[in-house]
């Protein structure tokens, strides 16, 4: 798997323009622990294989010397593109170690789904843990064990989560270095940087210049050069030091007395692929371990979203039952998302993604146990680890735009919408394999989650925020809290583009309830199945939403930047009631497939330009309110339309209210033409 990491880095950064030797210029500190680390981890593991006594005797302290050294140099280099991934790999890893004495432990039943025997085990580092699910297992860190089987030939293997991180890890971090050295700059910066020395060229004297070897200033300044001018402090050009590039590395052209440092010759689709803000946000530490971090919980949730689905409806046996859970897990945003938004805009919003991630962790960790004790207890839990989740929503959303460049914003909340994507097309499909190998173990389903989470809580606190600017004033002057929380709204009301948005979206996301809640009894009871079961056709119809949802997402970070915010929204609200309101009147299978892809990249041409409208419009001490006002609209349409979808559809079936629905939807993206407000947003 990290060889698999490895190759996939380099490979990608190399498809985009890099350069392999852009990796001998890595400027890592503290290298002495890491190559430490490594010597010590492996030549412990060779001296317990041969049969020292004194290496088994010491084998955790030296394991966990070698853990925390490669942990310590990790951190250190933390600000690499994907070290942070790397460090929280190792540090699941080393927590796993630790808690076994020394080993590295294997589940059991993952063992056996992989391909394996136990006496094919014989390195000296693994141990196995047997298949019941206890105290024992959780207390010898058994969610951080190799418990995901790969059966597959040549990369047949049983992985940890931190296994994951850490092959995840160094792809971002090759990719990265490969596409580019560290000290690469912007055209903005080189711009200036070419100001600079022509300032300094004309300041120190044609006299000296006769006397010296010269320079022109050009387009493609070696990173060193440019470094050295914008420091605007005046080096022997070309001499080794912080932040000089070996003049080797650039073609030179002699042209009478002045050495003229000329850019390779690098062909145009390469170089627009390289500067791309999809690449750029790629090598932005920050936003990678935001997004990474957000990618790895929601893999988390979909096993356990399947997991507690089955663990209701096996134990009941009430389909009622088990809408329930999604009731409860949507109704804290109806009723706390503007409290939640106020909370968050006066607390450090880093530190507000990192305490929701470590209580959703215990929250979910307690899921299986009062599950056991009473079933019912099961819905408050629910319920608190939604509450949580509406603190996560408005600080990520407030966090993002003081991370990224202004032009970067949108294929920013692109990027963040495909992870979400990434997590339905491709995470549901394994998480309910992965659910099925589990059959009567379902706890670890939410064990893993819980893990996803910690793991989340760690990268994120890697992310470096810029202070938020706030008004100073005197304690006794701050307004009350329910006056911070009417300054939020009453932002959002003045300003028409976000308030009329609000209602579209809020429109918009009551038919998507009503499509939510009618769309397995649309699939048994309206579409031609076509040979397939009901329970398949309605597989199908959320595959295909949700790789309408990637496509669309890919699309708007591709062109959205030359878009017209207000008129993208009107188009893609339009757009995606016409998809609804057709599929609410075919009965036919490929036609349903063709509809409901349509939906999801309308879906996307709307959610994505709307999000950053919000981030640009709302001044960042006041976003968390406004969002969490937007939320409470939104997401409370969602909950009561499930309702009313659930009785409209027994009385007048699916097919005829996802039509009507579709419809109002269409007219609430067309009236956007009628206010210049938004049209012109």
């Amino acid at each position: 798997m990290l060889i698999g990491g490895i190759v996939l880095g380099l490979i990608l950064g190399l498809a985009v323009g890099g350069t392999i030797w852009n990796l001998g210029r890595v400027r890592l500190q503290r290298v002495a622990f890491l190559f430490g680390a490594v010597i010590v981890r492996f030549a412990t593991e060779a001296a317990i294989g041969a049969g020292i006594d004194l290496a088994e005797l010491l084998r955790l302290p030296l394991f966990g010397l070698a853990y925390a050294m490669l942990l310590f140099g990790l951190w250190w280099n933390r600000a690499q593109p994907g070290l942070s991934l790397a460090f929280v790999g190792i540090l699941s890893n080393a927590i796993a170690i630790v808690a076994n004495g020394g080993r590295m432990p294997i589940w059991r039943p993952s063992l056996d789904a992989a391909g394996f025997e136990p006496d094919q085990i014989r390195s000296a580092f693994h141990t196995i843990l047997p298949p019941e699910l206890n105290a024992d297992f959780l207390l010898r860190a058994g969610p951080l064990a190799d418990v995901i089987p790969i059966p597959f030939p040549i990369v047949q293997n049983v992985a940890s989560i931190g296994d994951l991180f850490l092959s995840a890890g160094l792809a971002f971090f090759l990719f990265a270095t490969v596409v580019r050295s560290p000290q690469e700059l912007d055209e903005d910066e080189l711009a200036a940087v070419r100001e600079r020395l022509e300032d300094l060229m004309r300041g120190e004297g044609a006299a000296r210049r006769e006397t010296r070897v010269g320079l022109r200033s050009d387009p493609a300044l070696a990173p060193g050069l440019a470094q050295a001018a914008a420091l605007e402090r005046p080096r022997v050009l070309g001499a080794s030091g912080s932040g000089l590039a070996a003049p080797a590395r650039q073609p030179v052209d002699v042209v009478g007395t002045s050495t003229v440092v000329t850019r390779p010759v690098v062909p145009p689709l390469v170089e627009r692929a390289r500067r791309h803000p999809y690449i750029r946000l790629a090598v932005n530490p920050s936003f990678s371990a935001l997004w990474a971090g957000q990618l790895v919980s929601l893999f988390g949730d979909r096993i356990h979203q399947i997991a507690l689905a089955f663990l209701v409806l096996n134990t009941t046996g009430s389909a009622l039952a088990t809408a329930a859970v999604f009731i409860a897990a949507t109704l804290p945003n109806l009723l706390f998302s503007p409290l939640a938004g106020t909370f968050v805009d006066r607390w450090d919003h880093r530190e507000v993604l990192v305490v929701s991630d470590l209580l959703r962790a215990g929250l979910v960790l307690l899921v299986p146990v009062v599950a056991v004790i009473n079933l019912v207890l099961v819905y408050p839990l629910i319920f608190l680890i939604t509450t949580v989740s509406i603190f996560f929503r408005p600080a990520r959303v407030a966090v993002l735009p003081r991370i990224v460049r202004e032009d970067e914003l949108l294929p920013a909340n692109s990027a963040m919408w495909i992870g979400e994507t990434m997590a339905d097309v491709i995470g549901y499909p394994l998480a309910g394999l992965f659910v099925a190998f589990l059959g009567a173990a379902l706890p670890l389903a939410f064990w893993i989650d819980a893990a996803t989470y910690l793991a989340s809580a760690a990268l994120l606190w890697t992310v470096v925020v810029p202070p938020v600017a706030r008004e100073a004033r005197e304690p006794s002057a701050r307004p009350s809290f329910f006056a911070e929380m009417g300054m939020g709204w009453g932002f959002l009301r003045r300003d028409t583009a976000l308030f009329a948005n609000t209602l579209q979206a809020t429109v918009a996301q009551f038919t998507l309830g009503i499509l939510l809640a009618l769309t397995a009894v649309y699939a048994k009871e309206s579409l031609e199945p076509a040979g397939f079961q009901p329970e398949a056709v309605y597989a199908f119809l959320e595959t295909s939403t949700g790789v309408g949802n990637l496509l669309g997402g890919v699309l708007i970070g591709l062109i959205g930047a030359r878009l017209a915010r207000g008129r993208t929204v009107i188009v893609g609200y339009a757009a995606a009631g016409i998809a609804i309101a057709l599929l609410g009147l075919t009965n036919q299978l490929p036609l349903a497939l063709g509809f409901t892809l349509g939906i999801g990249v309308a879906n996307m041409v709307f959610v994505i330009p709307s999000q950053t409208m919000f981030q640009e419009r709302t001044p960042a001490d006041l976003i968390g309110r406004v969002v969490g006002f937007r939320f409470a609209l939104v997401f409370g349409s969602m909950t009561l339309a499930m309702g009313v979808g659930g009785v409209l559809g027994e009385v007048f079936g699916p097919a005829p209210v996802i039509a009507v629905f579709g419809l109002l939807t269409m007219g609430a993206g067309l009236a956007g033409l009628f206010f210049p407000a938004v049209r012109d947003a």
